[in-house]
């Protein structure tokens, strides 16, 4: 079963799952140390899924005055080649497209995974530069027409 839920409902369980997922992709898998825990989380509403008690796949979206940005977007070790990860996003622009219609959607996504994001109509507007000495671009799907 897929969550969407706003930081201040999230259980304290949920919590640390999340923070565990994230802390294992972004600060250990990845070997970035960097301030993973961040004032955004108390903003964010983080979807995220979960089976047997495990955190399979994640991201949070954060509502700004110009866009809605994603961000952390994971996918458990354990869960990866299975297609999660497109779910995940998708489910992600969907709640997005209901809950802030007519926003762009921003993502600094990591280099490798432009064209995963430019399949979901994603485009990106800068170059290539270091995050946390790790290869990012910035990509925008643009607002769609309401109507």
């Amino acid at each position: 079963m897929w969550n969407y839920i706003a930081f201040e409902e999230l259980s304290a369980l949920e919590l640390q799952r999340i923070y565990k997922a994230r802390v294992d992709v972004f600060v250990v898998e990845q070997n970035c140390p960097y301030q993973e825990v961040d004032d955004t989380d108390l903003e964010s509403t983080h979807i995220f899924k979960e089976e047997n008690n495990e955190l399979c796949a994640y991201m949070r979206v954060i509502p700004t005055e110009d866009n809605i940005h994603i961000g952390r977007v994971l996918v458990a070790r354990s869960h990866r080649k299975s297609g999660l990860g497109r779910e995940l996003v998708a489910r992600g622009l969907e709640y997005i497209e209901t809950i802030y219609p007519g926003m762009p959607i921003y993502a600094q996504a990591q280099a490798h995974l432009e064209d995963f994001y430019g399949s979901f109509g994603f485009e990106t507007v800068s170059e290539v530069y270091l995050e946390d000495e790790i290869p990012h671009i910035d990509m925008i799907m643009p607002a769609k027409e309401l109507g």
